[in-house]
């Protein structure tokens, strides 16, 4: 058993409430260990933590747009990769087209997110429709397919050699998921039309190569299953229908998934939280443990300007991170205290690399440069 050396402490001065201090303006930012679960600290600026004149080197934050990539392939474990380590890859895949074989991956869980479209997942334990929104959970080693019934994105997150699992309660017994509200397939009228007698390939990922392994039947051939195991999903929506309005929630009440390395929060639509013309919390921080990449699903997100849905940003950890100046005035200090973005964000605490294949085009290459020389008032 090990603990963190802490030692409260207060010293200068500290000023949480900046408004109307104009001759002592101040930018509040977050010094955060172990993703802000371990000690951390407040310290006060004179200028904007992320006002930087110029950023050079391989540790910039960059932002892609992922819905500019091209649809395919047909296999999704070959699906474009985004970023990647010993413990995780990201890809993101379009589709309209049926699957004709199966997918199996026996490397890790594979967390699939539904940003666009409709239609149904066949798997070893039934049938699902999914939608927009739809987070899909395939254990290890699941055989599946889908059929999509519009062109359908995904974004799909593997733990590599680990399983995702429920967060604990937050410190103050917030706790982001509820496990009923997740469902699961059904064997049903739809699964037991599927299947027949004709030949059928699975494509099984293994330490990252794919290999064919064919049958003379759909081996989605079940009948019935028990137990406690199996696919399951969770859509955003469900998680902000038991939130409450005006509920303060603290960030780890955001958590949804877990992993021996990495963490997966859902940013929901928040309405009543906090006073509009107040900062309601330090939205500069410095998460000195993790690397984080966040995906814009839906809406305008409160602290970037000029990200729209499909877009993901990529922010490691060893320099301060914070608002667009633009989005810093009319989103977070003068803004409405309604926010209506929804955005999937990962913190890993093993260091990520971008995949190098991205084409130019689906990257904001001058992303790095709408921070400098910012001019930001309150």
């Amino acid at each position: 058993m090990t603990n963190w050396i802490r030692l409260p402490n207060s010293e200068g001065q500290c000023v949480a409430r900046p408004e109307g201090q104009v001759d002592q303006k101040t930018y509040q930012r977050e010094v955060g260990r172990a993703g802000f679960t371990g000690p951390s600290a407040q310290i006060y600026h004179r200028h904007p933590p992320a006002g930087w004149a110029t950023f050079e080197g391989p540790l910039r934050p960059r932002a892609f747009s992922l819905g500019k990539l091209s649809p395919g392939p047909a296999c999704p474990l070959q699906a474009r990769r985004v970023l990647h380590n010993d413990h995780m890859e990201v890809r993101y895949w379009k589709t309209d087209s049926k699957m004709h074989a199966l997918a199996r991956n026996a490397d890790g869980d594979t967390l699939i997110f539904v940003h666009n479209g409709s239609g149904a997942l066949f798997c070893d334990y039934g049938h699902l429709s999914y939608r927009d929104g739809d987070y899909i959970l395939l254990p290890r080693g699941t055989a599946w397919r889908i059929e999509p019934s519009e062109l359908s994105e995904f974004m799909m997150i593997e733990a590599t050699a680990d399983a995702f699992k429920l967060p604990d309660a937050s410190s103050d017994g917030a706790r982001a998921v509820d496990p009923m509200l997740f469902t699961f397939p059904r064997i049903d009228d739809a699964f037991i039309a599927q299947q027949d007698d004709a030949f059928w390939e699975i494509h099984i990922k293994r330490r990252g190569q794919v290999s064919t392994l064919t049958y003379p039947f759909n081996p989605l051939d079940a009948v019935g299953w028990e137990g406690d195991l199996c696919v399951v999903k969770l859509n955003w929506r469900d998680l902000a229908k038991h939130r409450s309005n005006g509920q303060r929630t603290p960030p780890a009440a955001s958590c949804t998934f877990v992993t021996e390395t990495f963490a997966i929060s859902t940013f929901i639509p928040k309405v009543g939280e906090g006073e509009s013309g107040i900062m309601r919390v330090p939205f500069y921080h410095s998460n000195e443990d993790a690397d984080e990449f966040i995906f814009y699903h839906r809406g305008e997100f409160f602290s970037r300007g000029e990200i729209r849905a499909g877009m993901a940003t990529f922010h490691p950890s060893g320099f301060p991170h914070g608002p667009h100046p633009s989005a810093y005035q009319t989103k977070m200090v003068k803004a409405p205290v309604e926010t209506e973005e929804v955005a999937i964000m990962i913190d890993s605490r093993a260091f990520l690399t971008v995949d190098e294949s991205i084409p130019d085009g689906a990257e904001w290459k001058a992303y790095v440069k709408t921070w400098e020389k910012a001019q930001e008032t309150l």
